[in-house]
């Protein structure tokens, strides 16, 4: 709790430069490998060489990302573990994890090799380049299953309370292959092999760090046997990092699609296939270090701006949301400015600026491409300010709205302005992005002013004497609520249900609506991947927590929730299921909805499909089995006399 009131009373941009800057410098750090290399193939092998490791750069990001469907996942999976108190299959899910990123990198190095350079090929590599990037791959190629190992263990360790431990590991990596990279391509003069041996040795140094730390770590302790695979392990492992896997899916989606057609258009103007490609990796690494700095203020800001938003202080949320705007509009105009005005000491950074015609032409398409880098800086901040409040599922699409609209743009334009239109692409994306974005962030910030300024009454547990926990899990539309509150009433005892959520707002700092809106009948393709989501997890586990203070002050009632697996230790529990018929229950939900029989037959279906996903994601059991309850009370017999069976079982249960 001081923790909590410490983000809801210290001065608003002391808190975003503690929790922003070392979010920042991560995000950085974590670039630094190909950044590097590019800045020396450049100046030691020309153009030709940024256009072979740009080739190369999409399949690293597959194994980046599969690295994190595991290592996030598996993060997750601690955190969440950690929370609930349930420490004993840690170390099997982390050791799956690591072996499941392993064996994925080891799939993924298979494929390149067997497919070579048809591989290359169709992912942007031309005459000129190939040899280049077949050389560059193959090295890279080679370490990818420890290097993926790595990640996924950097993400293992910092949920595991150790983030400056996995920042050193991936610093002291990068230091290797800064010093390296000149070393090898200048002084042993290995070109661009060179360049591919610098980066793995400081990826295998990274590796045996994190690997190191397994014999240290503070919350588990892997042994040989927490590597034999187990697929009921991996499977909740791997639903939770599908969010971050399909993050890294689509760098790579943009990123092929732009190779393509960078070649394909370059090679019919006077400038030919390799010069726009080259280019093109050398904007995007300037692109990517502005845009992790914008990410950096957004993502560090959250929990600042969750714990507010959740304890209802408005004003300090706009004050945040201000500051972070702020922030990141003197990032995007000092970039800007200095991309404008001096892109020549840019592209002089990667090299090949004794080539007159490349070097003019990625001023011109640096210009063009990074002229609106604010605009994309500040609408990335917004999507992760929409989900710091609760608004995730906005947030969701935000996020990817302009990389739609870039791959969109990117495919049309060039049929009119030629190659350079791929690059004019970004800048109309942005602005199309901001829009949408505007519009949204308007109606917000009204909302925002027009609710109460004072924060609302704390929600409490109230005290209670030694008893039955009632837990009540209900079909849509069988008046469970309304049976559990008379229940309630009956036995004098406090009952929990929209309560419960504003006390995991309060202690956990999360916004009070996103906690209410975790279980909502979302379609089953998006409920399954929001659920998977960090920000949900860290939801859950608040709940959970909130659930176990509640059951520890004594008899109660607490309604949904998966209450009853949460408590599932405890002895005092009933579990309670209500249920009835369709028919009963589409009435119920007319008449209190309004809805048309139509409506009310697939709101039925929505919402019990969506508390049947959500109790299996949090118990990996079977909603509504009535082997999991003692007690199952058919409605249709009426509110009260559901009521009067749960407090008579409940006392007779006590009695015994």
């Amino acid at each position: 709790m001081e923790n909590s009131q410490y983000l809801g009373s210290e001065r608003e941009g002391k808190l975003l430069r503690q929790f922003a800057i070392p979010c920042i410098c991560s995000l950085i750090i974590s670039c630094l490998y190909n950044i590097v290399d590019q800045i020396f193939v450049g100046n030691g092998i020309g153009y030709l060489g940024n256009a072979a490791t740009g080739v190369i750069f999409p399949i690293t990001v597959v194994g980046w990302g599969l690295s994190l469907f595991f290592g996030d996942g598996a993060a997750a999976t601690l955190s969440v573990s950690l929370g609930r108190g349930e420490t004993s299959r840690i170390p099997q899910s982390v050791g799956n994890a690591v072996l499941g990123s392993f064996l994925s990198g080891v799939v993924l190095i298979a494929a390149a090799y067997l497919w070579g350079d048809g591989l290359l090929r169709l992912i942007g590599a031309t005459d000129a380049n190939l040899q280049m990037a077949h050389d560059y791959g193959v090295i890279i190629f080679a370490m990818m299953p420890l290097a993926m190992t790595q990640n996924t263990l950097a993400s293992i360790i910092r949920a595991d309370g150790s983030p400056k431990y996995a920042m050193a590991a991936m610093l002291s990596g990068a230091i290797i292959n800064i010093i390296g990279d000149p070393v090898a391509i200048f002084a042993l003069d290995m070109g661009i092999q060179g360049a591919a041996w610098a980066t793995v040795l400081g990826q295998f140094v990274s590796f045996l760090i994190c690997a190191a730390y397994l014999a240290r770590s503070k919350t588990f302790r892997v042994t040989a046997g927490s590597f034999k695979p187990n697929i009921s392990l991996l499977r909740p492992v791997m639903a939770l990092g599908t969010s971050s896997l399909l993050t890294q899916l689509s760098i790579v989606i943009i990123t092929v699609v732009n190779n393509i057609l960078l070649v394909r258009y370059g090679a019919q103007s006077v400038y030919g296939a390799d010069i726009p490609l080259a280019a093109f990796v050398v904007i995007m690494k300037l692109f990517q270090i502005v845009l992790n700095v914008a990410i950096g203020i957004a993502a560090g800001a959250q929990p600042v701006v969750g714990y507010n938003y959740g304890a209802k202080n408005y004003g300090r949320v706009r004050r945040l949301l201000q500051l972070m705007v702020k922030w990141t509009v003197i990032v995007g105009l000092v970039c800007t400015v200095l991309f404008e005005a001096l892109p020549g000491v840019f592209i002089r950074m990667f090299g090949s600026a004794e080539d007159p015609v490349y070097f003019t032409f990625a001023m011109l398409c640096l210009r063009i491409y990074l002229s609106l880098i604010l605009i994309t800086c500040l609408q990335k901040v917004c999507a992760i300010f929409l989900q710091s409040i609760g608004k995730a599922k906005a947030a969701a699409p935000f996020s990817i709205l302009r990389d739609a609209l870039l791959i969109v743009l990117s495919l049309v334009l060039p049929a009119l302005l030629g190659v350079s239109g791929i690059f004019w692409a970004a800048p109309i994306a942005d602005i199309l992005a901001i829009l949408v974005t505007l519009a949204v962030m308007a109606r917000l910030e009204k909302e925002l002013r027009q609710q109460d300024m004072e924060p609302a009454p704390k929600a409490v547990i109230s005290p209670s004497h030694q008893g039955a926990i009632i837990t009540i899990a209900r079909e849509h539309g069988s008046a469970g609520k309304r049976i559990g509150q008379l229940a309630a009433q009956r036995l004098g005892i406090p009952c929990y249900y929209k309560e419960l959520v504003a006390i995991a707002a309060q202690e956990s700092g999360l916004a009070e609506e996103f906690i209410s809106g975790i279980n909502s009948d979302e379609n089953a393709v998006m409920r399954e991947l929001y659920l998977s989501t960090d920000p949900v997890q860290r939801a859950i586990t608040a709940q959970d927590k909130a659930i176990r203070h509640i059951a520890d002050a004594g008899a109660c009632v607490i309604i949904g929730r998966s209450a009853d697996f949460v408590l599932r230790d405890y002895p005092e529990v009933v579990r309670v299921f209500i249920y009835a018929p369709k028919s009963y229950r589409e009435k119920k939900v007319m008449a209190m909805y309004g809805d048309t029989p139509e409506a009310a037959h697939r709101s039925i279906a929505r919402s019990d499909a969506a508390r049947a996903a959500y109790y299996k994601s949090v118990s990996g059991q079977e909603w509504g089995d009535p082997h999991g309850y003692e007690l199952c009370v058919n409605a249709a017999i009426g509110e009260d006399a559901a009521a009067e069976i749960i407090c008579a079982y409940a006392g007779r249960r006590r009695e015994k």
